[in-house]
């Protein structure tokens, strides 16, 4: 494995970071959060025009045709400067399932509008009681004639009241093994929204599904076969906000040593006290580790090698790490870091959302156990 750049790597990045920048100040961020949308659709078909969208999906489809490892790199930068909106849900949660497994036709109708920023689309999986496993998907699909009806709710999922289409996990047999996932649009008659106020600022829906009708070519990819496609995607999505964890947290650690720099305390910089600089290279060490196994993860994931250890390790690492780095932010800050004027309680907040995303560190702890056998 190789630990630099690329050359179309370190372009993507400098050119990723330079928009970033530019688009997504904080103060975007700030206004993103109070805003029930979440996102600004000039904003939004800005990043299509740099191809972002597309940027994993084959050329046959739109798209560019380049690596998940080629993805994180940007995920990363959006991590940096918190970048709010539907993309981490649309491309991984909509558009790789689609990939994965979607049929020709569907591939067809939805990825190319996809890539060009004319659909947003979301991934409802987890419910009331979900901890990644089969059996508490409680939503039922049962069979009628030529028509899937669906009934049942599901949790937290991502940008749901601003998509068009919903992609949707249920059971499709009295066994807990035999899931299935449905494609329906947002706006279908019984399919109601709710909301939720959410530590994160990110905007997550409660679904309540209720005798949701759909024809036969709604269904992706093979029947009962669907909790194959939920695990692949569970991967992509876990290295993904261990990407977005990576980028925050080197802001995190940016933040915090200027700001050690240029606090005076005693008459001088706190920075220069032994127990702030233990504080920044603890950070500093947490932060290397996160990009390191980041990076390990998402390039076998690229090479199409066997990952699943090397993703619960990066996850389970990423999740806690960044914790730490926010918690010794914090100190190093005092009081001034909590308040909401200050940016520092933004990525904490966030912190907590990332790590509960696609399994939290206890889940992947467990998963590792299970790999090795332990």
């Amino acid at each position: 494995m190789e630990l630099g750049l690329n050359e179309t790597q370190q372009m993507l990045k400098n050119s990723a970071r330079e928009f970033l920048v530019t688009e997504c100040p904080d103060t975007y961020v700030r206004a993103m959060e109070n805003d029930e949308s979440g996102y600004a659709t000039e904003i939004w078909d800005k990043i299509a025009d740099q191809g972002w969208i597309g940027l994993m999906f084959p050329e046959t489809y739109g798209g560019f045709g380049l690596s998940f490892l080629d993805l994180t790199i940007l995920l990363e930068e959006m991590g940096r400067v918190m970048f709010p909106g539907p993309f981490f849900s649309t491309v991984i949660g909509g558009g790789l399932t689609l990939l994965i497994a979607g049929n020709e036709q569907q591939k067809q109708n939805f990825i190319p509008k996809l890539c060009e920023g004319q659909l947003i689309i979301s991934l409802a999986v987890n419910e009331s009681n979900s901890y990644w496993n089969q059996e508490s998907i409680k939503t039922v699909s049962k069979k009628s004639g030529d028509k899937y009806i669906i009934n049942g709710s599901k949790s937290f999922v991502d940008n749901a009241h601003i998509s068009d289409y919903i992609i949707i996990a249920a059971k499709t047999s009295d066994s807990n093994n035999d899931i299935s996932l449905f494609i329906a649009p947002s706006k279908s008659e019984g399919i109601k929204q709710t909301l939720h106020k959410t530590i994160g600022s990110d905007k997550k829906s409660e679904i309540s599904i209720s005798n949701l009708e759909l024809d036969e070519d709604s269904l992706i990819g093979e029947l009962n076969q669907g909790w194959t496609y939920i695990k692949k995607i569970q991967e992509f999505g876990a290295v993904g906000k261990c990407a977005e964890m990576s980028g925050g947290s080197q802001e995190v650690l940016d933040m915090t040593v200027e700001y050690a720099k240029q606090r005076i305390q005693f008459g001088r910089p706190i920075g220069s006290f032994q127990a702030i600089q233990h504080h920044c290279a603890n950070m500093a060490i947490d932060v290397e580790g996160i990009k390191y196994l980041t990076h390990q993860a998402s390039w076998k994931i690229s090479e199409g090698l066997d990952s699943k250890r090397e993703i619960a390790i990066a996850k389970a690492w990423s999740s806690d790490a960044y914790q730490r780095i926010c918690a010794l932010g914090q100190v190093c800050h005092g009081a001034i870091g909590y308040t909401k004027e200050h940016n520092m309680q933004m990525y904490t907040r966030r912190a907590k959302s990332a790590e509960l995303a696609y399994g939290d560190s206890q889940y992947h702890l467990q998963n590792i156990e299970n790999i090795i056998g332990f």
